[in-house]
C-alpha cells in the first residue's frame, strides 16, 4: 500500500497527462497568433507584388505553422478519444514525442517568418543572419538546454527540498 503522501502509478500518469496537455495550451497559443499573421498577409497590396521567392518562403512558413498545429493539437484529441479506455500510458509516450516534433515545426515555421520579414526589409543577406541566428536560439533554448540539464541532473545529487519536513521537525505557521 502507497503511503499517502505517494503518487501511485494511475496518479502519476494522471498528472504527467495533464501536465502534458497544460503545456499543449502555451505552445498552441503561439501557434494561433502566428498562424493568424501569415493567414492575413496574403491580403495586403504589398504581398501581391512579393517576388515569387518570398511567396514560396511565406506558403512554407504557412504549410510548417499547420502542421505544428497538427501535432501540437494531436494528444488532446487522442486523449478525448482513449483516455476511458486507460490508454494515458499510451497517450503520454506518443503525446511526448508528437509535441517534440510539433516544437521543432513552431520553431522552424518562425524561423521562416522572421527570415521573411528580414529580405523584405533588409535584403537577402539579412534573411540568411537573421533566419540563422533565429534557429539557432531556439535549437539553443527549446533543446541544447534542457539536454544539458538532463545530463547535469545525473552528475549532481538531488537538492530540491523535501515536500514535507522530516517527522519531528516542528513546522512553519
Amino acid at each position: 500500500m502507497a503511503r499517502s503522501d505517494e503518487e501511485t502509478p494511475n496518479q502519476r500518469l494522471a498528472r504527467n497527462v495533464n501536465e502534458l496537455l497544460g503545456e499543449l495550451r502555451v505552445a498552441q497559443a503561439g501557434v494561433q497568433i502566428l498562424f493568424g499573421f501569415l493567414l492575413t498577409v496574403v491580403f495586403t497590396g504589398q504581398f501581391r507584388e512579393a517576388s515569387g521567392f518570398e511567396k514560396a518562403v511565406h506558403l512554407t512558413a504557412v504549410l510548417l505553422a499547420v502542421v505544428s498545429t497538427a501535432l501540437l493539437s494531436s494528444p488532446a484529441a487522442w486523449h478525448r478519444i482513449l483516455f476511458r479506455g486507460g490508454r494515458r500510458d499510451d497517450i503520454l509516450r506518443a503525446g511526448n514525442r508528437v509535441v517534440l516534433a510539433g516544437l521543432v515545426f513552431l520553431a522552424a515555421a518562425i524561423t521562416a517568418t522572421v527570415s521573411l520579414i528580414a529580405k523584405v526589409v533588409y535584403g537577402p543577406v539579412a534573411m540568411g543572419v537573421v533566419g540563422g541566428l533565429v534557429g539557432l536560439v531556439f535549437a539553443v533554448l527549446w533543446f541544447v538546454v534542457p539536454h544539458v540539464l538532463r545530463n547535469d541532473a545525473t552528475d549532481v545529487a538531488d537538492t530540491r527540498p523535501d515536500p514535507q519536513p522530516p517527522v519531528g521537525t516542528p513546522r512553519a505557521e
